[in-house]
């Protein structure tokens, strides 16, 4: 049991129970070398799994069944068996009880990981509409688990030579400029200086900031934001220690792939970040949300209902989803060790202020 001590314990949501996510779940943790790296704990039910394993002969997927995460086994794949009623799947539909069972999923994990149970959260993908709920009523995961924490929050796109995120989430092209302000960059950037430094081990991040505007406002003949509000923040922060950078209009800022030369970039708003992102990183590509107290990781991808249940799902993003918790989870680890120094911690702390 010592040998598993220190590897994190993951919470594992279930996801839409008619896509993919059970799928890219069982094919991930079929592989016992995940266990290697953390102990997995799937919040979902015992009846439901058995059933997704039949669908796609998921033969060597082996899981511990429990009631509760007090009974959990280090070094096996954990089932916390939520619901007892035997369901009826309907592969690939979306419907409501699909969102019913996977709210339940998630707030189980966002109790336990509160009340310090859990080490990390990886998510596996909703239907947005049919989640919604009295209980759940946010546009995603990041909204969710930032209100469950009372965290400020950013959405950050993790791939292989990209950290991208995302200034205004969650929100229709038509509210982007409205939503944009200079406290709420400021508070992004902060967000994103801290997170490379504290969750990627980035002592000093060089950070791009991408403009609104097609070709970064053109010195506000395309648009004011630049001017009124991305390049004082940027000013700003800059004379607090930050290295940022920009604005950079977006297209050359990707068509030159000048975020080779940076540790994160902040786009204004979702696509202008992860339409790019995606295509360069759509199989490996891991969705983070920075700024939490439990680090929460997720594919990049959504339920895929056009292939649930035909076996030909890809599990690679969510195994990646999973790795990057595990490394973040060591990252911050390793943070406060060596922040433990009341010399260094004070260097450090300094940085995080400038940020």
């Amino acid at each position: 049991m010592s040998e598993h001590k220190h590897k994190p314990v993951l919470g594992i949501t279930i996801g839409d129970l008619n896509g993919i996510g059970p799928e890219i779940i069982l094919k991930t943790f079929s592989d016992p070398r995940m266990l290697l790296f953390c102990t997995p704990v799937i919040y979902a039910s015992t009846s439901t799994i058995n059933y997704h394993r039949k669908v796609i002969d998921a033969k060597n997927f082996n899981f511990h069944a429990v009631n509760s995460i007090d009974q959990i086994h280090r070094g096996k794949v954990n089932l916390i068996n939520l619901w007892d009623e035997t369901l009826r799947f309907t592969i690939g539909t979306p419907g409501p009880e699909n969102g019913k069972y996977s709210f339940m999923s998630i707030k189980q994990a966002a109790l336990d990981a509160k009340d310090g149970k859990l080490d990390g959260i990886v998510t596996a993908p909703i239907d947005k509409y049919t989640i919604q709920s009295d209980e759940f009523n946010f546009p995603g995961h990041t909204e969710y688990f930032a209100e469950v924490f009372n965290s400020k929050v950013l959405m950050l796109m993790l791939g292989e030579e990209l950290r991208i995120g995302v200034a205004t989430g969650h929100v229709p092209i038509s509210e982007v400029s409205s939503q944009l302000n200079k406290d709420k960059l400021r508070e992004k950037l902060i967000l994103l200086g801290k997170s490379l430094m504290i969750d990627f081990g980035i002592e000093t991040p060089k950070i791009a900031v991408l403009g609104l505007n097609p070709h970064a406002g053109e010195k506000g003949m395309l648009g004011k934001e630049e001017l009124e509000i991305i390049e004082p923040v940027i000013a700003d922060l800059k004379s607090k220690g930050m290295y940022a950078f920009g604005p950079y209009p977006a297209d050359g800022f990707f068509g030159k792939r000048m975020y080779r030369e940076f540790d994160g970039v902040l786009a204004m708003y979702h696509d202008q970040g992860l339409s790019p992102f995606k295509l360069l990183n759509f199989e490996t590509g891991v969705n983070y949300t920075a700024g939490l107290p439990v680090p929460r990781t997720s594919p990049d991808h959504g339920t895929a209902y056009d292939i649930a249940g035909k076996n030909i799902a890809d599990e690679t993003s969510f195994r990646y989803a999973v790795y990057k918790a595990c490394d973040i989870v060591n990252k911050r680890k390793e943070y406060k060790e060596d922040n433990a120094n009341p010399l260094k911690s004070r260097s450090v702390k300094e940085k995080e202020e400038g940020a």
